[in-house]
């Protein structure tokens, strides 16, 4: 049983450091960079479930197929994850007909290149609910501030232990 608290712990933590490092790095307005997106419906299930995070880059060229997420052609401040099914060229410019896997029609509106925010590498379901509680203050406290405690008074126990311990051995061979 030992054993097993531990295995759950360090993945308990793994998945906690993964996602922070993620949330870090798609902070940065480095040009190119990998972006972290929570999808907030359920239009593209069931290759993209609801509530997961999926990892988007900028890529020099689209194609028919790839799962891409694009801004403002809705005009919503929410970032749209479809699949593109048709490219068209407009004076020199690509524009994309887009549609999601669980719609029966395609978008009612083009997605120019310029609005793409980037094509989706993978996603991770259901990890977009724990992303977005970690937004929040009380999410943040539960997720990064409480399991940080718990592991500082986990290793505080380990050094105090370890002082103890060689202060016994420093009586012993006096």
């Amino acid at each position: 049983m030992q054993k097993l608290m531990k295995v759950i712990y360090y993945i308990f933590v793994a998945v906690i450091g993964i996602t922070a490092v993620l949330m870090v790095v798609s902070i940065f307005p480095i040009t190119g960079n990998f972006k972290l997106m929570v999808v907030q419906s359920g239009s593209m299930e069931p290759s993209i479930k609801t509530g997961a995070v999926v990892v988007v880059k900028p890529v020099e060229k689209y194609q028919i197929g790839d799962v891409i997420t694009f801004k403002d052609v809705f005009k919503t401040e929410v970032p749209v994850t479809h699949r593109i099914v048709e490219i068209k060229v407009i004076e020199g410019k690509y524009h994309y007909l887009t549609k999601g896997d669980a719609n029966d029609n395609n978008d009612p509106k083009e997605v120019s290149e310029t609005d793409v925010v980037g094509k989706v590498l993978f996603d991770v379901p259901f990890i977009g609910y724990i992303v977005d509680g970690a937004r929040k203050p009380l999410g943040f406290a539960l997720l990064i501030i409480i399991p940080g405690a718990f592991i500082i008074y986990d290793e505080s126990k380990k050094i105090w232990r370890e002082i103890q311990q060689s202060k016994k051995d420093e009586i012993q061979n006096l």
